[in-house]
């Protein structure tokens, strides 16, 4: 636990002070007791329970005072909360080395029975996007709360040549975003970025290659990498860029929008080869590139080695969005647990004694 104003814990000091000055004033009643012609038959009147209930009020409020001075102090804590996750955007690598058997029993047949758990698991009001690419990227899935028509989306997949990375976390992104009009074509083949299509409809559902802009580009403010804590992007790839912009460039826009993406590799790190059409080629799984865009979006980097660890990532991927782990002030319990104990001190000081305290 930390305290946003330590300062203020010095005023724990005045407990001992009470506490020192409620014995004095004990001892000053015990000599006014001893007038008494006989105090054994005050004691006895008393009673055992009694001597010791009379202490339980003015401990009840040393106690109240002893929190409220803890809430003065602004205490903090990390607690777990459930998520403020709304909208999640699934990026799958669909390229042709995703046949590969190393994890079994294909890389993208692993990386489908995974994803389907992942969106079985989340919350019902949780909308899950799916955004698939090669040498292009499209939109599988727009963001929806139907579980079937995302499971349908991931049974859909087809292998194609070629692998854009950033076209895919740059499509995911304007899937999320939809009103700023992010021209994935201009980004993605090169032309010019500041001139953006408002239509958001064209970032979306339009295959890449298909979209052209024609109006100036909205203005757009950065924001602090990771503040945007209502939507994620979850990259999954096993190879390196082959066409399309570098992940890092995208993986930036992302950072600029708050957006926090995790990327999962799949796959050997020391490559595969693999066969389609008469040709054969080596894949090898970039980490460094993946490590560096979550790193940049203050994501999450895994590592998929077998079927079983991509399950387990997608498990944990699932815990982390719905309870989320945060840091916030705990003022609140510390004041209502004071102002409880003063009320129950007031109530037994009445009850017992026709006193407060």
């Amino acid at each position: 636990m930390k305290f946003l104003w330590p300062e203020a814990l010095w005023l724990l000091l005045l407990v001992p002070v009470l506490v020192a000055l409620y014995i004095f004033l004990l001892r000053r009643k015990k000599k006014a007791a001893l007038r008494y012609a006989s105090l054994s038959m005050v004691k006895e009147a008393m009673g055992v329970g009694g001597r010791i209930r009379r202490h339980i009020p003015p401990a009840l409020f040393l106690c109240a005072l002893t929190l409220m001075i803890f809430s003065i102090s602004r205490p903090s804590a990390v607690v777990k909360l459930p998520s403020q996750q709304e909208t999640i955007i699934l990026a799958m690598d669909v390229s042709g080395s995703m046949r590969a058997p190393d994890v079994k029993p294909t890389r993208i047949v692993a990386a489908q029975e995974a994803a389907r758990a992942f969106v079985k698991a989340q919350p019902p009001s949780t909308r899950i996007g799916i955004v698939s690419f090669a040498a292009t990227a499209s939109v599988v899935q727009a963001p929806t709360q139907n579980r079937e028509d995302l499971l349908a989306a991931i049974d859909r997949f087809q292998l194609q040549r070629g692998t854009a990375i950033g076209s895919g976390l740059i499509l995911a992104l304007a899937t999320l975003f939809p009103d700023e009009g992010i021209n994935v074509s201009a980004l993605s083949y090169g032309r010019d970025p500041n001139v953006e299509s408002t239509d958001s409809s064209e970032s979306v559902n339009t295959p890449l290659g298909q979209r052209d802009g024609g109006t100036e580009k909205k203005e757009f403010k950065p924001v602090p990498p990771g503040s945007y804590t209502s939507a994620a992007i979850i990259l999954l790839s096993d190879g390196q860029r082959t066409v399309g912009p570098d992940l890092l460039d995208a993986a930036r826009m992302a950072a600029e929008r708050g957006i926090r993406v995790f990327t999962v590799g799949v796959g050997t790190v020391d490559g595969e080869t693999i066969g389609m059409e008469g040709w054969s080629m080596r894949v090898r799984l970039d980490e460094e590139a993946l490590k560096a865009a979550a790193k940049m979006t203050q994501g999450e980097y895994f590592y998929a080695g077998t079927a079983v660890d991509l399950k387990k990532i997608y498990q944990s991927l699932n815990a982390r969005f719905v309870l989320q782990t945060k840091e916030m002030e705990v003022t609140a319990f510390f004041s209502a647990a004071a102002a409880l104990l003063s009320v129950l001190s007031a109530v037994l000081g009445l009850l017992w004694f026709n006193r407060l305290m």
